[in-house]
C-alpha cells in the first residue's frame, strides 16, 4: 500500500505546514509526537522534520519537541541525525526517540516533554486508548490517527473527522480529532489539497453507499448532496451555519462546500429557503419543500 502511505505522508506534511506557525507562537512552545504500534515509516518522520526546519526563524526562543515513540526501528535515529546535520536545525528543535510499546511509552514521553497544556499534535499509527488519552492533554490537543477500517475510533477530543484512503491494494482509516474548530477546518483543507497518488481515493466511512471520491480541490458534490438532504429530512429545517457545521463535523467535506451544494439544491427546487431572496448568509433557514 505504498501509494496510500505516500498520500498519508503528504496529508501530514500539508497539515504540519498549517499547524506549526501557530503552535510555536506561544511562550510554552509545542510538541509533535509520531507514534507507531508496529513499525515506523522513516520517510514520514523525515518529512515532518524537514517541515519543522523550514520554520527555523519562527523557533528563536521557542521550544518545539519532536517525539518518536514505538518499537525499535533500525536506522531511524541515524537517518534523522543525518537530516539534522544537513539542514542545520536550530537548538530549539529537539528530536527525541523513545523505544518500546507505544501505549506504554507515549504517556510518559509526553509528560517528560512538558506537552500538557501546550499545543500538541500526535500522528499515531495503530494507537490504543492510553495513547489517545495522553494525546488529549495538549491545549489545543490534536491527533491524526491511522488505523484499519472498521469501527470508528473515539478520541477524547470533541471535534472529529473520519476518512478512508482506498486503492486496489487496500484501505486505511484516518481519524482527525481536535479541541479547536480551526484545526478541523485546516485538516479538511489539507485533505482535499493532497496530490493524486496512483489511484488513491477517499471514502466516507459513514456513507452507507460507500462512494469513492477522487481527490480534488473541487470534490464531487453527490455524496454531500445526499447527506445534507438526509440530515434535513431527519433533523428538520436548519440554518446555513448549522448545515456548514454538520458538513465539517459529520462528513469528509469542508464547510465551504456546503454553500456550493445548497445553491445547486435551491436552483433545482429540491430545498427551499427563508427568506426567499438575498445573500445565502449563515442565518438563512434551509428546509425541504
Amino acid at each position: 500500500m505504498s501509494a496510500i502511505a505516500g498520500a498519508l505522508r503528504e496529508l501530514l506534511v500539508r497539515y504540519l505546514d498549517a499547524w506549526t506557525p501557530g503552535a510555536v507562537h506561544g511562550a510554552r512552545g509545542a510538541t509533535f509526537a509520531y507514534g507507531w504500534a508496529d513499525a515506523p515509516d522513516a520517510a514520514t518522520a523525515e518529512a515532518a522534520l524537514r517541515v519543522f526546519a523550514e520554520f527555523a526563524d519562527r523557533l528563536r526562543g521557542r521550544r518545539l519537541a519532536m517525539l518518536l515513540v514505538g518499537p525499535p526501528s533500525d536506522g531511524l535515529t541515524a537517518r534523522l541525525d543525518a537530516v539534522q546535520a544537513e539542514l542545520g536545525t536550530p537548538p530549539e528543535l529537539g528530536v527525541h526517540t523513545v523505544e518500546g510499546p507505544l501505549d506504554e511509552r507515549l504517556p510518559a514521553a509526553l509528560k517528560a516533554a512538558g506537552a500538557a497544556g501546550a499545543p500538541l499534535l500526535a500522528f499515531l499509527d495503530g494507537a490504543g486508548p492510553a495513547s489517545l488519552a495522553a494525546a488529549g492533554t495538549g491545549k489545543p490537543a490534536e491527533v491524526l490517527l491511522v488505523s484499519g477500517t472498521g469501527e470508528l475510533p473515539t478520541p477524547p477530543m470533541p471535534l472529529t473527522a473520519h476518512v478512508e484512503l482506498v486503492n486496489t491494494s487496500g484501505a486505511r482509516l484516518v481519524t482527525f480529532a481536535t479541541t479547536a474548530g480551526k484545526g478541523l477546518e485546516a485538516f479538511k483543507n489539507a485533505l482535499w489539497a493532497v496530490d493524486e497518488y496512483a489511484g488513491v481515493r477517499y471514502r466516507d466511512p459513514r456513507d452507507p453507499e460507500g462512494h469513492l471520491l477522487d481527490i480534488s480541490l473541487s470534490p464531487h458534490p453527490g455524496p454531500l448532496r445526499r447527506e445534507l438532504l438526509a440530515h434535513l429530512g431527519s433533523a428538520g429545517a436548519r440554518t446555513v451555519t448549522e448545515l456548514r457545521q454538520f458538513t465539517l463535523t459529520q462528513t469528509v467535506y469542508r464547510a465551504s462546500d456546503t454553500v456550493r451544494v445548497l445553491n445547486a439544491l435551491l436552483t433545482a427546487g429540491t430545498v427551499k429557503r427563508t427568506p426567499e431572496r438575498g445573500r445565502l448568509g449563515g442565518d438563512v433557514v434551509i428546509a425541504l419543500p
